[in-house]
Formats: C-alpha cells, sequence, structure tokens
C-alpha cells in the first residue's frame, strides 16, 4: 500500500519549513491584524462597532468551512498544488479586501480570504509534523509555534502601526508581497510524499459540504447578531439556532456513516488527539477573545489610539518569543504535560491581573499581565499541539490537522463572540447597581456635583443651571466608565477560570516518553 513505502524529504526538513511557516503565519496573523483597525472600519463603513465584528468572524467561519475540504482537495490535486491554490487564492483576497468601500464587499473579500487562508495552517502543520521524527518534533514544533503564537499577538501592533501611519487597506495589501514569496518558496521547497500526491477517482462529500456550510453559517449569525437582538428572546434567532443545530448534526451523521467522507471521524478515538484537541479549543477561544477586547478597552476606555493599543500588547510578543526560545532549546527534556500545566496556570494568573484594572493604570499595569500571557500561551500551546499527534500516524496528519483547526477556530469565533456579548451585558448589570449612587440622597454624590458645578462655573463662565446640567453629565459618563471597567474585569476573570478548568484534563494524555516506550 502507498501509505507503506518509506519516504523522506529530498530538501533538508528546515528549509521546508520555511514556506510552510511564511504561509502559515501570513494566515495566522490576519486573525488579529484587523482587531485594533476596527474603529476605523467601522467609521469607513458607516456601521457600530458591534456590526464591525462581522470582519474578524467571517473570516474565522469561512476558513472554518474551507477546513474539513483539504484532505479532499490534497487528494485531488496533489497537497502541494492546493498548498499553492490556497496561498494564490488569500493573497489576491486580500488585495481585494484592501479595495473594499462597505461592510457587504468587505466581509464577503473577508469570507474569501477565509477559504484560502483556512487550508494554510492545518496543511502546514501536517507537513511540518511529517518532515521529522517523532524524537524531533518538540524542536519543530517549537518552530511552528512561532506561528500560531506569535503572528496572532504581534497582529494587534502592526496593524496599529499600519492603521496610524498609513490606512487601514494596508493591513490587507502586505499579505501581497508575502503571499508571493511563499508560492515561490512552496514550489521550490514542498514536496508529496506518496500518501499525499495527486489521486485518481477521489469523491467530494457534496452533502457534507453542504451541511457544514449551513451549520457554520446559521451559527456565525446567531454569534454575530444575537447580542443585538436579545438571544432566544427573539424567535429569528431560536429559528436560526435550531437550524445550526440540525446542519451540524446532520454534518456528522454523514461524517460518521459516509465512507467518502469531508473528514475520518475516527481519529477521535486516539484520547490523545482528542483531549488535546478540546484543550486547544479552550485556549484558542481565550487567546482570540482576550486579543479582541484588549484592544477595546485601550482605545474606548484609557483613550489610546490603535497603534498605542497595539503597543501596548507587544509584550505578549516579546514572552511568547522568549518561550518559544526556550522550548526549543531545553523543552525537549521537560515533559510536555509539566509545561502544559505550568502554562495554563501562567494564562490563568495572567487573566486574575487584568482582573485588577481600573481608569488609573499605567502601561506598565498592562505589559506585566500580557508578557506573562504571552509566557503562559507558548509553553502550553506548542506541547499541546505535538501531545495531541504523537500517537497518529503520518497518514493520517493531513485529515487530523484539518479537523483539529476547524474545532480551533470554531473556538476562536465563539470565544469572541462570547466576550462581545459578556460585556455587553455586564456593562448593563454594574450600570444598573452604580446608577442608584447618582441621586440626591447620597452624600457623596451632591459633593463631587457641587465641585464640578462651580469647576465648570468659573472655567466657563457659565450660569449655575448651565454648569449644573454639564457637572451632572459629567458624573453620568464617569458612571458609564466604570460600569465598562467592571465588565471587562468579569470578562478576564471569566477567561482565567476557563484556563483552570482544563488543566485536569492535562493528566489524561500519554506522554512522549511513555509513547516511545510503548
Amino acid at each position: 500500500m502507498a501509505q507503506q513505502i518509506p519516504w523522506k524529504p529530498s530538501h533538508n526538513p528546515w528549509l521546508t519549513c520555511i514556506p510552510l511557516m511564511v504561509a502559515a503565519f501570513m494566515f495566522v496573523l490576519d486573525e488579529t491584524i484587523a482587531n485594533v483597525a476596527l474603529p476605523y472600519m467601522a467609521g469607513s463603513f458607516s456601521v457600530s462597532r458591534q456590526e464591525s465584528t462581522w470582519v474578524l468572524t467571517s473570516y474565522l467561519i469561512a476558513s472554518g468551512i474551507a477546513i474539513p475540504s483539504v484532505d479532499f482537495f490534497s487528494k485531488f490535486m496533489g497537497r502541494k498544488n492546493f498548498f499553492i491554490a490556497g496561498i494564490i487564492l488569500f493573497t489576491v483576497s486580500s488585495l481585494l479586501c484592501g479595495l473594499a468601500n462597505s461592510l457587504p464587499m468587505m466581509v464577503l473579500t473577508r469570507i474569501l480570504q477565509g477559504f484560502g487562508g483556512g487550508v494554510l495552517l492545518p496543511l502546514a502543520q501536517a507537513i511540518n509534523l511529517e518532515l521529522f521524527p517523532v524524537e524531533k518534533r518538540a524542536q519543530s514544533m517549537a518552530l511552528f509555534g512561532l506561528v500560531v503564537v506569535i503572528a496572532p499577538i504581534i497582529g494587534p501592533v502592526l496593524g496599529g502601526w499600519i492603521t496610524t501611519n498609513w490606512s487601514w487597506p494596508f493591513i490587507y495589501f502586505i499579505n501581497i508581497p508575502i503571499g508571493i514569496l511563499a508560492v515561490y518558496l512552496a514550489r521550490e521547497y514542498i514536496e508529496d510524499p506518496p500518501y499525499a500526491r495527486k489521486q485518481k477517482n477521489v469523491k467530494i462529500d457534496s452533502l457534507g459540504f453542504f451541511a457544514l456550510i449551513g451549520w457554520l453559517s446559521c451559527m456565525q449569525i446567531v454569534l454575530d447578531k444575537g447580542n443585538d437582538a436579545d438571544w432566544f428572546g427573539s424567535s429569528w434567532v431560536c429559528w436560526m439556532t435550531l437550524f445550526a443545530v440540525v446542519f451540524a448534526l446532520w454534518f456528522f451523521y454523514i461524517q460518521a456513516t459516509k465512507k467518502d467522507s469531508l473528514i475520518d471521524l475516527k481519529v477521535f478515538k486516539d484520547a490523545n488527539f482528542s483531549l488535546g484537541t478540546l484543550v486547544q479549543i479552550v485556549m484558542q477561544g481565550v487567546l482570540l477573545a482576550s486579543l479582541a477586547i484588549l484592544p477595546q478597552f485601550l482605545q474606548g476606555l484609557m483613550g489610546y489610539d490603535a497603534y498605542l493599543s497595539g503597543l501596548a500588547m507587544m509584550p505578549r510578543g516579546i514572552g511568547a518569543l522568549s518561550t518559544v526560545i526556550f522550548i526549543g532549546t531545553i523543552g525537549s527534556k521537560i515533559d510536555n504535560k509539566i509545561l502544559v500545566t505550568i502554562g495554563l496556570i501562567l494564562l490563568s494568573f495572567a487573566g486574575f491581573m487584568l482582573c485588577e484594572l481600573n481608569l488609573q493604570i499605567s502601561t506598565l499595569n498592562i505589559a506585566i499581565p500580557n508578557f506573562i500571557m504571552g509566557v503562559g500561551m507558548a509553553m502550553s500551546m506548542i506541547p499541546i499541539i505535538t501531545l495531541s499527534t504523537i500517537t497518529l500516524k503520518n497518514e493520517q496528519m493531513t485529515n487530523a490537522s484539518g479537523v483539529q483547526n476547524l474545532l480551533k477556530n470554531l473556538g476562536g469565533a465563539i470565544g469572541t463572540s462570547i466576550v462581545t456579548t459578556l460585556i455587553s451585558r455586564r456593562a448593563q448589570a454594574h450600570q444598573s447597581f452604580l446608577v442608584d449612587n447618582l441621586n440626591n440622597m447620597n452624600d457623596n454624590f451632591l459633593e463631587r456635583l457641587q465641585t464640578y458645578t462651580g469647576a465648570f462655573m468659573n472655567s466657563h463662565s457659565l450660569d449655575y443651571n448651565s454648569a449644573n446640567y454639564l457637572a451632572q453629565n459629567t458624573l453620568y459618563n464617569q458612571m458609564l466608565q466604570q460600569a465598562n471597567m467592571g465588565a471587562f474585569r468579569d470578562t478576564f476573570e471569566i477567561c482565567a477560570l476557563a484556563c483552570l478548568v482544563i488543566i485536569p484534563l492535562i493528566f489524561f494524555i500519554k506522554g512522549i516518553k511513555k509513547q516511545k516506550n510503548s
């Protein structure tokens, strides 16, 4: 059988990794590079800040739809050809994103970008794992960690700098030269092993693909618009949720019963893969959620511009980079399960540190927890990818990587939508509590009101009534700021708790040493 043929790459494996890293970096970077530019896009398209989040989630959902087709198209076109086709589609759609002049056009081009880019990460991960023997995968995955961990972290920094100094379309235009370079390098260095070459009589699971589109599309609409429509208080949200559930059940039924299915669900029989994937889903949700709400906090409450908010998050990238170097050098001498556990504890600790934020903080109060979060994310994400795949055969890697990245994308989309809703709802709850203090029976309120009234009368030469009106308005706005601040603290706390909850799962995963000796 083809999968039994011994195969080794003709090029140096580390050289082959270059186009893989370039393409995957480009895709993952675009998951977060638009975060700090959303207010500018919302202004350009004359839409609300919440509506502009479609720019983020449409990309994640579209890539989620494309990911399960990776195994089929790799057999239909040959894996190398399909990888290059994905780069080309991603690069062309990036150009179209930069030229978009309305929100519908932007969402459509982001969907195309997601389709093209969605295949890059699972293919890069699968090829990278196949290039190296099991004992060297820790080092190769440390390199891969430069993509999956650092790219989404530096995205807001780069996006903020480009948006502030040029304009937001250039966050997409920069993909064009990178994409051209990735295509050239892929043609030169990537090659297909026998089991990944073009095959004859390959059938596509059209019903499964239709069910997948229905499931993810309905789910995206619910996640993006549910909060505006009061969730299940709206009949159309209930119906759309029902459609999403029905399509999802139909999709998994087809995958479990049909011979030529989009994905092979048998991979979930591997305990390492199932548990490791579950851990990564939660981590991806926390990662993308935190990267989505921190710029909102810094720009909305602290008055930072796009560049400064991205710069304040740079320590996360520094922490991740230093940890990747550590794992690549001596990480192989430490049990991966210990690394993942420590990383999750650090993530949780950083989340609890962010719970202590207030409106008088300095940039250092943002930098320290971000650095710790970067260390924790790199220390946990890289080893968990290795742990989740060490018990799989090379022939299973393409399918397994596709399934894993599909579920991680869903985790990221759901996490982003959940925190957006949490901030909105918790802000309302805090506002309801705090507004009771703004009354004439509260001595502190009356004292502050008189102080502000006198200040406005002196500084603006206003009469008492006008100054008193401005003073009340100022105090009300301060109350709204505190309510929003409380909502952000609550959301960071939930992210911290989510990291703690998944720690016990790590102890049920087989380590590399155990697998090698079995």
